[in-house]
């Protein structure tokens, strides 16, 4: 039985998916014709929206699932969660809000709090390449020093 749900699950997601697929590409397609660009704008928010709450629901359900079962893996998952959020936090706290050049936010319209987000994304993408980066080069040296 959960290997059905699990497979109807995907094939629901995935069909989710190529649905947003569409949409965005008759959104980005009829940019001139208006009547179609506001349809197609929020046809493919809403898929958008279902695709992002599915994956929190299916995640949350089997969390929850194999908290039940096995409480050890678990924790893993909310230590790792943990040090998702303890990045982001870094990042944000890092980032200066003069990340974007003042003429570039004018000229979009933009406000330095959305620069301010805009380096906390980079930031946190350089923490987590460097941590990766790091993790490579730690078992590869364990590897070589083990032989």
């Amino acid at each position: 039985m959960k290997e059905k749900t699990d497979k109807l699950i995907t094939w629901v997601a995935l069909g989710i998916a190529v649905l947003a697929s569409i949409f965005a590409i008759i959104f980005a397609m009829n940019t001139a014709n208006e009547g179609m660009f506001n349809v197609a704008y929020w046809i493919t928010f809403l898929f958008v929206i279902l695709s992002v709450l599915g994956m929190v629901g299916f995640f949350c359900l089997r969390f929850i699932k194999n908290f039940k079962e096995n409480p050890a893996k678990a924790r893993k998952t909310l230590i790792v969660i943990g040090v998702a959020v303890v990045v982001c936090l870094l990042a944000f706290l890092l980032a200066s809000g003069t990340d974007v050049p003042k003429a570039l936010l004018d000229k979009n319209g933009l406000t330095e709090a959305t620069s301010k987000w805009i380096g906390t994304a980079c930031i946190a993408v350089y923490i987590l390449v460097i941590a990766a980066i790091a993790s490579i080069i730690y078992v590869e040296c364990a590897k070589m020093f083990k032989k």
